[in-house]
């Protein structure tokens, strides 16, 4: 398994975002530090500004924070919320796609039960555990 570079600059923008609190981030200073095009920074921010992990204000004193203490931000939970396909082989989303799947084929089902302990691994965790 594979995560994506999105998710990827989910958790370091959070991670990011969790140490430094004091001050009040900007997608720009986010980017040079975590070495991120500032176009993904961007998207990325805009998706965790839709859920209540980060807060983006607009103004002159405006700028990214935290939305909520670091222990209640859930890995797993971010990585549901970031990845837009966690289907690690075609026949997940489509069994039409492979002739075997008629014929009784047990490996989506070995893929899916791998895929929901990945996830509930990294849903033991909260960012607070990765600071």
């Amino acid at each position: 398994m594979q995560i994506s570079k999105f998710t990827d600059y989910a958790f370091r923008a959070l991670i990011y975002l969790a140490r430094n609190r004091e001050k009040n981030a900007t997608v720009d200073s986010l980017a040079e530090y975590l070495e991120v095009s500032e176009h993904h920074m961007k998207k990325v921010i805009h998706k965790l500004a839709k859920t209540e992990y980060i807060i983006s204000t607009k103004g002159r004193n405006g700028g990214l924070k935290l939305g909520v203490e670091p222990r209640e931000i859930n890995l797993g939970k971010v990585l549901i919320a970031t990845e837009e396909n966690l289907s690690l082989v075609e026949c997940m989303d489509n069994a039409k796609l492979c002739p075997l799947m008629t014929s009784g084929c047990k490996l989506k089902g070995i893929i899916s039960n791998s895929l929901q302990s990945f996830i509930d691994e990294l849903s033991q965790y909260t960012l607070e555990d990765i600071l």
